[in-house]
């Protein structure tokens, strides 16, 4: 192979590379090939530029000109089902954000709406309130952090959200706005039993929260559980919540029907 000696040379041809490669470019447009197609498939059959750049920004736009306003209405219904069941995935990769400042536990707001359901639940059930009513305001009652994010309280002082708003574009289309925006109004009004149980769930999840840090050894855990406890609107909120604070957060699992359970090997019993 020859080998270029002078420095002058080097360049040279490196300068004839580009340039070739330049030309070469020049006869395809920006779309990968002449006049927007691609070079020939596998079957030799010529692929649109525009059939290859698949993906939502080639499909459709979330937003109008209005850069501040969605717009999804060229979606149909079961389309936008789907978007809703991905949108809420998302839940489960967004971050509660104020363990940062407990200094320990971690959640997603995935995981606190769950447990917020379940606690709902059974404090309708308790109250005698509507058991599913209290639950489906609990499982949507983050469902906008899946655009907004989780603000704590030191981000809310800085920051503002439209919790309605982002609710409302991710079930526009969805044929549920009839049914989950008036749950969340009557959440955010806190005007009927079932809200205040449904708050109550919401601060009770995180009671439960800080009580096995607690247990863990975060001493801070304690001052926050007093603050949440504050928060509560209901008398069975309240009495759940005083027993989780005095309740180990492992007992369920380590004090069993067998207590002697650890002295057992492959399932038989240590003989004295």
């Amino acid at each position: 192979m020859r080998r270029f000696g002078s420095t002058d040379e080097r360049i040279f041809c490196s300068w004839h590379r580009c340039n070739n490669a330049h030309n070469h470019l020049k006869n395809f447009s920006y779309q990968g090939g002449p006049g927007g197609v691609s070079p020939p498939a596998a079957g030799g059959e010529k692929v649109p530029a525009s059939a290859r750049l698949a993906g939502p920004q080639r499909e459709q736009s979330m937003t109008t000109e209005d850069l501040g306003k969605v717009d999804m209405s060229d979606r149909d219904r079961l389309t936008r089902l789907a978007d809703l069941v991905f949108e809420a995935g998302m839940l489960r990769k967004t971050p509660r954000t104020g363990y940062q400042f407990l200094g320990s536990g971690s959640e997603n707001v995935a995981e606190h709406s769950f447990r917020t359901a379940l606690i709902g639940f059974t404090l309708a059930l308790n109250a005698g309130a509507d058991p599913y009513r209290t639950m489906a305001m609990c499982l949507f009652h983050d469902l906008h952090e899946a655009r907004t994010g989780d603000f704590n309280y030191v981000n809310k002082l800085y920051n503002a959200a439209d919790s309605r708003r982002a609710m409302t574009d991710a079930l526009a289309g969805t044929g549920l706005t009839d049914v989950v925006m008036p749950l969340h109004d009557e959440l955010e009004a806190a005007g009927s039993l079932e809200a205040r149980l449904a708050q109550d769930a919401d601060q009770i999840d995180l009671i439960a929260n800080l009580k096995e840090e607690l247990d863990l050894g975060n001493r801070y855990a304690a001052a926050w559980i007093e603050a949440a406890m504050a928060r509560l609107r209901t008398e069975p909120g309240r009495r759940l919540a005083q027993t989780l604070a005095e309740t180990d957060h492992a007992e369920w699992w380590f004090n069993g029907p067998d207590k002697q359970w650890w002295n057992r090997k492959n399932g038989v019993a240590h003989k004295d």
